[in-house]
């Protein structure tokens, strides 16, 4: 039987982290010996890297492996141009299969009305992007995996798989009291599975009261007034609310909660743009109704524009972070303080 042929091109489509790193992981895993893997494998970051370090990386021949791995974080940057494609495009053509190059692109699901029903689809890489076009032709050469944060529905079957991954089970209640506190944002409940099962010792089941002793409860009002100062350009009371969670809370439950209020709100501003209403905001994010109600009064002090401008800042600060840029908390305060001066 013939050997299948493993793609060549893998792109990661979405904002949920925690999937990305995972399949990095499983790539990096795949290359064999640990030591072996990371000589055959080259980091790049999409608006640093140049196409000659691309096409080096990409040419080159592992070293004692079968396989070597490029990653390019932010991939598009690199590509702004009509030339700069075309060279990509030239050098998909002469990968050889024994590199993995995976191209990592943050892009969200939005949602849209059509003939009376909702629909998501991706906002940057849908079928209409030259780069799904290409991946769509290329039959086997290329993969395209999507890395979508879990929807407000779907986060609650994630916390009880992902506990399950890890050799852990969370009571029905437990999976409800978890999924009040974080939402959907994967990163913050996976901090916060691994604590409440080493708290059980992974001996039995948690249980709501153990999510009620040991999460930190979501700051929902402390967030809904940050974002509120930032919405009334007032930099001051942004900065005053941010530096008291800062005192009560590390700053990755901070960010996390902030990353999803942004996205809830998108979310909000597209359905009542389309002739929703707080009914079907409540609906359709699985939010109690006076939450909807708060979430459209707060998405109207912003342009959807700007929502979404936000929202991929906030994403590069937290890919910069995790990949030897600006620390978290300090590109956050900047970005807080520039942001309530000019946000539209």
């Amino acid at each position: 039987m013939a050997e299948v042929q493993k793609p060549v091109v893998y792109i990661l489509r979405g904002d949920d982290r925690v999937a990305v790193e995972s399949h990095l992981k499983s790539f990096f895993e795949s290359l064999g010996d640990a030591n072996i893997a990371d000589m055959n494998t080259t980091h790049l970051d999409g608006p640093s890297a140049n196409l000659n370090d691309l096409r080096n990386a990409a040419l080159a021949l592992p070293f004692l492996a079968e396989r070597r791995l490029v990653i390019l974080e932010d991939a598009l940057k690199l590509f702004s141009s009509n030339e700069s494609r075309d060279k990509l495009l030239e050098l998909f053509d002469i990968i050889p299969e024994t590199t993995g190059f995976v191209m990592v692109v943050v892009d969200t699901m939005k949602l849209r009305k059509r003939g009376g029903d909702w629909e998501t689809y991706w906002q940057i890489l849908n079928d209409k992007h030259w780069l799904i076009k290409w991946a769509h032709e290329a039959g086997n050469r290329a993969v395209i995996v999507d890395c979508a944060l879990p929807n407000e529905r779907e986060m609650r079957e994630w916390i009880r798989n992902k506990a399950a991954e890890v050799g852990g089970h969370f009571t029905n209640s437990a999976v409800e009291l978890l999924f009040d506190y974080v939402g959907n944002n994967t990163q913050h409940a996976a901090l916060e599975i691994d604590k409440l099962l080493a708290y059980v010792n992974y001996a039995r089941p948690v249980d709501f009261e153990d999510v009620k002793r040991v999460s930190i409860q979501e700051r929902e009002a402390d967030i809904f007034h940050l974002v509120d100062a930032i919405g009334s350009r007032d930099g001051q009371s942004a900065l005053d609310s941010f530096h008291l969670l800062l005192e009560e809370m590390d700053f990755i439950y901070i960010f996390g909660m902030i990353i999803r209020q942004f996205r809830l709100l998108i979310q909000a501003r597209e359905i009542v743009d389309t002739g929703g209403t707080v009914q079907d905001v409540a609906k359709l994010l699985n939010q109690r109704h006076f939450i909807a109600r708060k979430l459209v009064a707060q998405a109207q002090k912003f342009s959807l524009s700007g929502l979404e401008d936000i929202y991929q800042q906030l994403l590069k600060i937290d890919v910069d972070a995790k990949t030897g840029g600006m620390p978290g908390d300090l590109a956050l305060d900047v970005f807080i303080a520039r942001l309530a001066r000019t946000t539209a």
